[in-house]
């Protein structure tokens, strides 16, 4: 599958025919300037929490393409409140069969609120199961044990995992959270985007070295594919 990253926590996955975009927060991004939002193309946007660094541009990207909007019950009932006629609220431990494969909502350790201050439930990673790639997208998190219950049930391909430390994990704890899930390719998220989560991203490629990872760090508009 090819993936293509926006900054901060955005990664489009073009899964066969369809595109499923996570996170979009690209617009107030000075980082990812060069980006065109109107260019992006989804067919289902997953969101992992209310955060506006994660959620800025979800509205505007699922109107310019029907896009549907799969998210936590409290998030995906805001956005159908708002006039997105599609959406699939979740909620964690759910699991749901689309159109590209399994979605799994899985718990996350932050915390959640909408942009306008709306409740926005509780934080969430994803496990994507497709035909021929399993990957884990963590959102914000903290390290925590529940990842250990993965593996139990999936055998991952790799692991999007933040690594900018302050509000999430910092790459010491997603070298271990990698142990956790079994998996010893990351990509690297959550990072460098605000002073808050600014890394040292050679220091960050050397620990995931010495933990015998792969931690892969994209570029802003680069495509990749695993």
């Amino acid at each position: 599958m090819n993936i293509t990253y926006y900054g901060q926590s955005c990664f489009l996955f073009e899964i066969g025919q369809h595109r499923v975009l996570f996170d979009p927060f690209i617009s107030p991004n000075e980082l990812a300037s060069q980006i065109d939002v109107n260019a992006i193309k989804a067919d289902y946007i997953l969101l992992s929490h209310g955060h506006q660094d994660h959620v800025y541009d979800a509205e505007q990207i699922a109107r310019n393409n029907n896009a549907t909007i799969v998210a936590i019950h409290e998030i995906a009932t805001w956005y159908s409140n708002k006039g997105i006629g599609k959406t699939h609220p979740m909620n964690i431990g759910g699991k749901v069969t689309m159109p590209f494969g399994t979605v799994k909502m899985v718990s996350a350790v932050h915390s959640s609120s909408l942009p306008d201050g709306s409740n926005g439930g509780v934080a969430a990673g994803f496990v994507i199961e497709t035909e021929g790639t399993t990957f884990y997208f963590a959102g914000d998190t903290a390290l925590t044990f529940d990842m250990k219950l993965i593996p139990e049930q999936y055998d991952l391909d790799f692991a999007l995992l933040p690594i900018g430390d302050n509000f999430t994990m910092d790459i010491h704890d997603a070298v271990l959270a990698a142990d956790f899930v079994q998996t010893d390719t990351i990509i690297g998220m959550h990072y460098d985007t605000f002073p808050y989560i600014e890394i040292d991203k050679a220091e960050a490629k050397e620990v995931a070295q010495l933990a015998d990872k792969e931690l892969i760090l994209m570029e802003i508009g680069q495509t990749i594919n695993l």
